[in-house]
């Protein structure tokens, strides 16, 4: 069964753009394949913001999310594997989505239900 993160980031990308607000999604840039300006990272992490005024040639079609983008005046070709987003959020009010990596391996949902450990939620101010 094909992962469903490309389709719930497309998703959520749709959503957040049609509501006028601004598109960031949080990459781990450690993952293998991330091409990112490396001058951006912090902690391992780069927030990248994907509005349409700041991309060009946005592709979220397959497994990856592609674009060109501006970095202090410089274009810069974005690639990030899917597997590798950590969350896509809106900047404004912060409602999004965080994928873990349950989303990429989990070949039997009805088997997470056995889980001892249940999803928590917290304020982050």
């Amino acid at each position: 069964m094909n992962s469903s993160r490309p389709y719930l980031m497309r998703a959520m990308y749709e959503w957040i753009v049609d509501n006028n607000l601004t598109p960031y999604l949080l990459v781990n840039a450690g993952e293998p394949d991330v091409q990112v300006p490396v001058e951006h990272i912090n902690n391992g992490k780069i927030i990248l913001n994907m509005d349409p005024s700041a991309v060009q040639d946005l592709d979220m079609s397959g497994t990856e999310v592609r674009f060109n983008a501006r970095f202090s005046g410089k274009p810069t070709w974005i690639c990030v594997p899917v597997s590798a987003a950590l969350a896509i959020y809106a900047r404004e009010n912060g409602r999004g989505m965080v994928f873990n990596d349950d989303d990429e391996s989990s070949p039997d949902p009805a088997g997470e239900k056995n889980k001892s450990t249940m999803p928590s939620l917290r304020i982050v101010k």
